[in-house]
């Protein structure tokens, strides 16, 4: 079994999701009571956001996600995966910094919703995933179309993921808000919705949206045991 090497802390709600189903999936997988082989670099939040918010400053910011990404690697990490879809847009720097593989978030999403022969899709997540071109690209050249909610609704997202769900904060308001929100964008011709932030697949079930939904932290963790567990 190949060890992973996860970064974390952005936020440790999510972190904690991560771990619990990389675990769950690992021994429904492979059987008995294996667990995942995995390392943990845990990243402060407080200085991410210092760094991304309060200074504007994106390079200090990948400078904290390659030290943790050389840190896993010098514990043995044969691949990474980051647990929050818009550090994700750090990968094109780091790479060629370390020695071995990032496993995508937008790859794994791309995939499972090529499976389900979808076409056009909302992205929902904070606002450097809506707004930034890191996913979209990735999205397309799997020919996606992407939906991006407009600026009202964009607020809305990102400010209850900012202000509560980071904090372990789900609320039936906020999920209603999500919800409307979702079903706006399906009105539009969203043909399912990819729930782009880590945070936000603990706050929406699939079983309460009308279309099709990608939680892709479950993606992301069951490619990723699928690519420990390979041969």
């Amino acid at each position: 079994m190949k060890k992973i090497g996860l970064i974390g802390g952005l936020s440790w709600v999510s972190t904690a999701d991560y771990y619990r189903r990389l675990n769950q999936i690992t021994q429904n997988t492979a059987g008995g009571v294996h667990s995942a082989r995995l390392v943990l670099e845990s990243v402060d939040r407080q200085d991410y956001v210092d760094a991304v918010i309060h200074r504007q400053d994106e390079s200090a910011a990948c400078q904290q996600i390659l030290e943790a990404a050389q840190n896993l690697e010098k514990a043995g990490a044969e691949f990474i995966v980051i647990s929050c879809n818009d550090v994700h847009r750090f990968v094109p720097q780091i790479t060629p910094n370390i020695n071995i593989e990032f496993l995508h978030i937008a790859e794994v999403t791309a995939r499972a919703i090529k499976a389900q022969n979808l076409n056009r899709v909302a992205l929902l997540g904070v606002r450097k995933t809506m707004e930034s071109d890191f996913y979209q690209t990735i999205l397309e050249s799997h020919d996606i179309d992407v939906i991006i909610p407009n600026e009202q609704q964009r607020t809305y997202i990102h400010d209850a993921i900012m202000n509560e769900m980071v904090a372990d904060i789900f609320t039936q308001t906020t999920r209603q808000g999500y919800l409307d929100i979702i079903s706006a964008l399906a009105c539009e011709g969203a043909e399912g919705v990819i729930l782009g932030c880590t945070e936000i697949p603990m706050l929406l079930e699939a079983k309460d949206i009308a279309i099709p939904s990608f939680s892709t932290t479950e993606l992301h963790c069951r490619a990723a045991v699928e690519m420990a567990l390979a041969p």
